[in-house]
């Protein structure tokens, strides 16, 4: 791997993009990398991040030290909806240096961090800070989920569209396969954003997922 931190984002919710964070390092780890996963901002939950506990279990390993001391999910909120809604909600400002400070903790003893977001690209941190600026000025390389169903390319194409505008270097795109949708629009839509990345991110590799493996 080029880099320390790769940023794992996904086209909306509920894309897969914990499941494929979890997958990632399990692969990562069957090849030798040190590799730990992080949850930039966890909403919804209370005191834990169960999308760390989804990520070990995939794994096939126990909590380690560091998610014990929640240096892996230092920052939670309890009101499942934007981080910056949530902080309103729990009425705790996000602190933006304290989880970039934890990352680079985890880069200390890793080799490999993947760092999961909340949402998509453009969900809001705060008012005037969106997850998109955070990537931007860490300057992570991201792994961005979709899948084939419909509804799916255009905000894919979206979410590619502003991570050109931003400059930011899109590492691999995964094609999420599960839950199955429609085979046509599942196949043509491969096809074409196989074509937009040759176009516009030609270093980009797509990997296709086809099944969870909890």
């Amino acid at each position: 791997m080029k880099h320390k931190t790769y940023f794992v984002s996904g086209i909306d919710t509920n894309i897969g993009k914990t499941v494929v964070t979890g997958i990632l390092a399990k692969e990562m780890q069957e090849a030798g990398i040190r590799v730990i996963t992080q949850k930039m901002i966890q909403t919804g939950n209370i005191g834990f991040s169960e999308d760390i506990e989804q990520h070990r279990r995939i794994m096939g390993i126990p909590l380690s030290s560091e998610d014990k001391n929640l240096l892996t999910a230092p920052c939670i909120r309890s009101y499942p909806c934007s981080p910056h809604l949530a902080a309103t909600i729990d009425k705790q400002p996000i602190d933006i240096e304290s989880i970039y400070q934890a990352t680079l903790e985890l880069e200390k003893e890793y080799d490999v961090v993947l760092l999961e977001g909340a949402g998509g690209l453009m969900v809001p941190i705060t008012k005037d800070y969106l997850t998109i600026d955070y990537i931007c000025e860490h300057n992570y390389p991201v792994i961005l989920v979709t899948s084939g169903k419909l509804g799916s390319l255009n905000h894919t194409l979206l979410s590619l569209e502003a991570l050109k505008q931003k400059g930011i270097c899109l590492e691999k795109l995964i094609y999420n396969l599960y839950p199955k949708a429609d085979p046509v629009i599942e196949a043509d839509s491969l096809e074409y954003l196989q074509y937009v990345l040759r176009r516009d991110f030609p270093g980009a590799k797509i990997e296709q997922i086809q099944e969870v493996i909890i």
